[in-house]
C-alpha cells in the first residue's frame, strides 16, 4: 500500500515540473512573438508613408502638368479668338471690293464737261469713301503699289512694258488696286511691270 502511494507522489511531481517547463516554454514564445509584432508595425507604418511621399509627389507633379497645359490652352484660345475676330469678315469683306472697283472705275471714266456728271461723280465719291472708311475701321488697307519695285507676295504681274524712266521690275501701272487685312493679304494688286528697252546691240546678240 505505501509503495502505490508513494508511485502516485512520483507521478503527481513528475507531471508538476513538466508543466513547469511547458510553461517556461509558452512564456518564451510568448515574449519573442511580441518582439516581432513590436517592430512589424513600425516598418509597415515607414513603408506606408513613404508610399503616400510618392504617390504624393507623383500627384503634385500630375497638377503641375496639368496646370501648364491649361494655361497654354487658354494663350492658345485666346490667340485663336483674335485671329478670328481680326478675320472674321475676309469673306464679307472680298465681295465688297469689286463694288469698291466698280465705283472707282465709274469716277474715273466719268466726263467732267457735263455739270449733272459732276454731281453724280461727287455723290459716288463720297459713297466710295464712306466704304473705304468702313474698311480701314475693321483693318482693310490699299497696297501702295505705283513706282514700287515688284513684289511677287503682293502684287501680280499682267504684262510687261518696256520704260526709259523706270528701272527694271517696278510697277508702272495698277490696273487692280490691292488690299491687306491687317497683315495678311487680302487680294494682290494686278499691275504693269517695267522692263530696259531694247537697243540696237541687244538685239544684234539676241539674233
Amino acid at each position: 500500500m505505501m509503495t502505490g502511494r508513494n508511485k502516485t507522489k512520483i507521478d503527481i511531481k513528475n507531471d508538476e515540473s513538466g508543466n513547469s517547463k511547458g510553461n517556461t516554454t509558452d512564456t518564451g514564445e510568448s515574449e519573442n512573438e511580441t518582439d516581432v509584432n513590436t517592430a512589424d508595425p513600425l516598418k509597415e507604418l515607414e513603408e506606408k508613408v513613404t508610399n503616400k511621399e510618392l504617390e504624393a509627389k507623383q500627384t503634385y507633379d500630375r497638377f503641375l502638368r496639368v496646370s501648364a497645359e491649361f494655361e497654354n490652352y487658354k494663350k492658345r484660345s485666346a490667340r485663336e479668338m483674335i485671329e478670328f475676330r481680326k478675320y472674321a469678315n475676309e469673306s464679307l469683306i472680298t465681295e465688297l471690293l469689286t463694288v469698291v472697283d466698280n465705283i472707282e472705275r465709274a469716277i474715273s471714266t466719268s466726263s467732267s464737261d457735263d455739270q449733272a456728271n459732276i454731281c453724280i461723280i461727287e455723290g459716288v465719291s463720297l459713297t466710295l469713301k464712306e466704304i473705304l472708311k468702313v474698311f480701314d475701321n475693321f483693318g482693310v488697307t490699299p497696297i501702295e503699289s505705283l513706282c514700287k519695285t515688284f513684289d511677287p507676295n503682293f502684287h501680280q504681274a499682267v504684262m510687261q512694258e518696256e520704260s526709259e524712266e523706270h528701272p527694271d521690275n517696278t510697277v508702272i501701272a495698277e490696273l487692280q488696286k490691292g488690299y491687306m487685312i491687317h497683315d495678311r493679304l487680302l487680294r494682290p494688286s494686278m499691275v504693269v511691270v517695267s522692263k530696259s528697252k531694247a537697243t540696237p546691240e541687244n538685239n544684234k546678240k539676241n539674233t
